[in-house]
């Protein structure tokens, strides 16, 4: 068995293409022209110590001072009677005999002899090896190159899927922390892919595709390998993009030829990562849509609707955009099972932790609890991120473990981005202070808002300071007093601002917009208005923008100046809220501020020992 495995490596190795600079041809055709450059300038330079015009030779012919001539192709040696040695070159195709006949200059003036030599030069051995070998090794290199790439000529028809086998996918359902909802579902598609035969005594029928839904960075992609890993069966992994070509006919192609090899190798599992890239509904886009897209749609709906009761490939398909997707599509027969997968709650922040701090050594004062808390609305890739740069800060400060405050200002780069140094003047630093203090103050005297957690003057990502107040629970509904207290929290820092300066400046932009976009989904979606329960937004969706080129509004203009002045309504009594709130704590207001001035970061802790709460 040894010996079978060495002449297999040998046999290998026997038949590697060279790699690296000195197995390119082109490369030694590079040399050749360089010697030529240095040899041929080098055995040029020998003749050319003490080079003369031909006029110059006829002239000591005729004071008869010349001895000796050899001439050489256009290469002309003399040699004086005084020893002197010199070289000249006479015209092409024209003979020395002739020159002299033609200055009228007498052969028998030269005292010793006028010798003809045949000299193959370093030129002419060159010049007929570049001028034919050259382009001969050009035409082998080419026709090699077309050797090799004949099959991709005509392959873009070919899938570019990749396959993963069993031995390949080393990923489980112990690798995916949380969404535990969605791998019980899953794992019946991996029962059906081991024992086929149990569900079909039955007359069952495996759902033909599997949606995972869900928003970006929650694990879908690696729940699809879990699955395959599980069930050890090839595993193809395409993009929704890789079916599109500027060629005409070629996604559809692609679409044939992936279910096609799935079928040869079946059981497998086909994924479709980013689906709505090729899936969205036909007709939508502006102009009416994508031509070869929606042949490379109704080709996968072709495809499915194959599959009979003996087939055993199935189809997963993921998107962030479900609302995008043709309704063929989705329908039940194509892909029948629809798997929401949300962002982690509580318990599955700290399983995913636990998994992403494998390997990385790390401070015992951390508490994964704590900081699962800390970390409300991250997603999975969200906290795998935030433990590595974590771990690049400890590094970088040339520690041997992650500690705490790594870990939250490692939180805060995610969510806001790194601080930068930015040259601001006393007064700029008091206004942004005074600001930040608005919304941390008005926050602390609002109902239902969650503790201030960091107040913090230093510049990060666009904006010059921030003030942090991280949800202390998942919430999974929001009622109608937390909503107007968040647009008054919002509005805290301009109500600040007028307050204490008597001006206004731009950096509350942000918060004004975030306040107008709560207060006009209060009245066009959530009904929370004097306009009563109504939804003036219909079946949007995120194709609002084709439909507000194709589509009249779904209400009149007597109902959209009401909807105008209910956004105002919102808006106007939320910052007088926030003004009224700010009035009667000015000195609080006042404290908050010095203290940012000195301090220029101050905790949750430190706000309430400041305000008494």
């Amino acid at each position: 068995m040894q010996k079978k495995k060495t002449t297999k490596k040998e046999i290998k190795f026997e038949i590697r293409k060279p790699k690296g600079i000195f197995g390119n041809v082109f490369f030694y055709v590079f040399l050749a022209f360089i010697g030529y450059s240095v040899l041929g300038g080098f055995f040029q330079s020998q003749f050319d110590k003490d080079e003369r015009p031909i006029s110059e030779v006829i002239k000591l012919i005729n004071q008869s001072k010349v001895q000796d001539i050899m001439v050489s192709g256009d290469n002309v040696d003399v040699v004086l009677r005084d020893g002197t040695k010199f070289s000249s070159r006479k015209e092409q195709a024209v003979s020395f005999d002739q020159i002299l006949s033609n200055n009228n200059v007498d052969r028998s003036k030269v005292v010793g002899k006028i010798s003809v030599e045949q000299r193959i030069t370093f030129d002419q051995i060159i010049s007929p090896i570049l001028m034919f070998g050259l382009p001969l090794i050009l035409i082998i290199l080419i026709f090699r190159q077309m050797k090799g790439t004949s099959g991709e000529i005509f392959s873009f028809g070919k899938s570019r899927a990749r396959l993963f086998n069993k031995d390949n996918i080393k990923v489980t359902f112990g690798d995916v922390a949380g969404s535990n909802e969605a791998k019980t579902e899953l794992m019946e598609i991996v029962d059906f892919l081991k024992n086929s035969e149990k569900y079909r005594k039955l007359g069952a029928r495996i759902p033909k595709g599997i949606l995972l839904v869900g928003p970006s960075g929650v694990g879908k992609t690696l729940l699809a390998k879990a699955v395959a890993g599980e069930a050890g069966v090839p595993f193809y992994s395409v993009a929704g993009s890789e079916f599109m070509e500027m060629l005409v006919g070629v996604g559809s192609a692609r679409a044939r030829d992936l279910f096609k090899v799935a079928k040869e190798s079946q059981p497998s599992l086909i994924f479709i990562d980013e689906i709505d890239a090729i899936g969205r509904q036909r007709g939508m886009g502006i102009g009416g849509g994508h031509d070869e897209r929606e042949q490379t749609l109704n080709q996968i709906l072709i495809e499915m609707d194959g599959f009979d009761t003996r087939t055993n490939v199935i189809v997963i398909a993921a998107t962030n955009r479900p609302d995008m997707l043709d309704p063929a599509l989705i329908r039940p027969g194509r892909f029948d099972r629809k798997i929401t997968i949300s962002l982690p709650d509580l318990t599955d922040r700290q399983e995913i932790i636990k998994i992403h701090l494998r390997g990385k050594p790390y401070s015992q004062d951390i508490s994964l609890e704590k900081l699962a808390k800390r970390t409300v609305g991250f997603s999975g890739a969200d906290l795998e991120n935030m433990l590595n740069e974590g771990a690049i800060l400890a590094a970088r400060e040339n520690r041997s473990e992650i500690t705490e405050l790594d870990l939250e200002e490692a939180a805060l780069k995610v969510t806001i981005g790194s601080e930068r140094k930015t040259l601001q003047t006393d007064e700029e630093k008091n206004m942004t202070a005074y600001h930040e203090a608005g919304h941390a103050l008005v926050s602390l005297n609002m109902p239902d808002m969650d503790p201030v957690h960091r107040i913090s003057i230093v510049a990060r990502g666009g904006s010059l300071g921030h003030t942090s107040f991280p949800p202390e629970r998942d919430r999974y509904n929001e009622t109608q007093s937390r909503l107007k207290s968040f647009i008054a929290t919002m509005l805290g820092g301009r109500a600040a601002e007028e307050i204490v300066f008597n001006e206004l400046t731009i950096g509350a932009s942000n918060d004004i917009e975030k306040a107008t976009d709560v207060a006009r989904k209060m009245v066009t979606e959530y009904g929370m208005s004097a306009l009563g329960p109504v939804s003036f937004d219909g079946d949007r969706g995120n194709y609002w923008l084709a439909k507000e080129l194709t589509e009249a509004p779904m209400y009149s203009q007597e109902i959209a100046a009401k909807i105008d002045s209910e956004i105002r309504r919102i808006i106007d009594e939320a910052y007088a809220k926030a003004k009224q709130v700010l009035l009667e704590k000015r000195n609080f207001l006042d404290l908050t501020a010095k203290a940012l001035m000195e301090k220029e970061t101050i905790t949750g802790d430190e706000f309430l020992a400041i305000t008494n709460a």
